[in-house]
């Protein structure tokens, strides 16, 4: 059985470097201005309220932008991933910035025993990052064990709905197509093309993902002994998921161009690990 891990560390490798030249991660702009923020993490800003003091694990930290945003709130800020290439570029947007940001090279199944059981206050998840972990049962153990007592959940993601979409339709239809539950087996897609605005030309195309039902989700959050504190569904993403179909908006996030009320595009949900 091919191991996945390899197969998505190849492919995260070889885009990273094209991922912080892109302007669509806004390197320059974090290293100009000491405020500046994510997308992602300024979108939620009152879901993710008040985080000075707290020592926090960003989970599948890529190159670090959302780590360094969270860090810049006043978190004491640890990003983990299983990608070399990705953490080098995180790294050396740390030092770009003059930021005290430490970067593990580690997959997420093996935070807890790289990282200690009950060491952090806050646990932090950006968009797209749990379509890369088979189960959802394990990962939520995951957050659980290295989530003090009283210490917090924060996920920001794409929609399980967006993520079943047939996004190469070039009708406006929406139309499900792929598993909006999680499946035994990954869903194997070879793209040579990335995300980001780029000229870049990649050798590592290959990714194996899965998506996971809200309702499995929050059962797997519920099941490792967290409470559900919010979940708010949105009609936006922070980059344009289906081309042709959407448009930006002033707050830098996508949405459909027609009809939005169709379909949720991503979500925001909180839990504690109860004191």
């Amino acid at each position: 059985m091919t191991d996945y891990r390899s197969v998505n560390r190849a492919n995260w490798d070889d885009r990273a470097p094209a991922h912080a030249a892109s302007p669509d991660y806004a390197v320059e702009q974090f290293v100009a201005d000491p405020a500046f923020l994510s997308g992602v993490v300024r979108f939620d800003l009152p879901r993710l309220g008040d985080v000075r003091g707290l020592r926090g694990v960003h989970l599948q930290c890529h190159i670090g932008t959302d780590t360094l945003s969270v860090a810049r709130l006043g978190a004491r800020m640890t990003g983990l991933d299983f990608s070399p290439a990705s953490l080098e570029q995180a790294r050396r947007l740390a030092k770009l910035t003059g930021s005290d940001v430490d970067f593990v090279e580690a997959d997420v199944y093996d935070a807890v025993d790289v990282l200690g059981a009950g060491s952090f206050d806050l646990v932090f998840t950006g968009v797209g990052a749990l379509c890369w972990v088979p189960s959802v049962d394990r990962w939520a153990q995951v957050v659980a064990g290295l989530l003090r007592p009283g210490g917090r959940l924060f996920i920001r993601e794409g929609h399980p709905v967006l993520w079943a979409l047939d996004y190469e339709r070039t009708d406006d239809l929406l139309v499900l197509d792929y598993p909006y539950v999680e499946t035994d087996e990954p869903f194997v897609e070879t793209d040579p093309g990335t995300y980001v605005t780029t000229d870049a030309t990649f050798v590592s195309n290959e990714t194996h993902s899965w998506n996971h039902g809200l309702g499995e989700i929050i059962t797997a959050v519920l099941g490792a002994g967290l409470t559900l504190t919010s979940f708010v569904e949105h009609d936006s993403v922070p980059w344009e998921a289906l081309p042709g179909q959407m448009e930006k908006q002033p707050d830098g996030e996508w949405r459909l161009k027609e009809r939005r009320w169709r379909m949720p595009l991503s979500y925001t949900l909180t839990a504690v690990k109860p004191a």
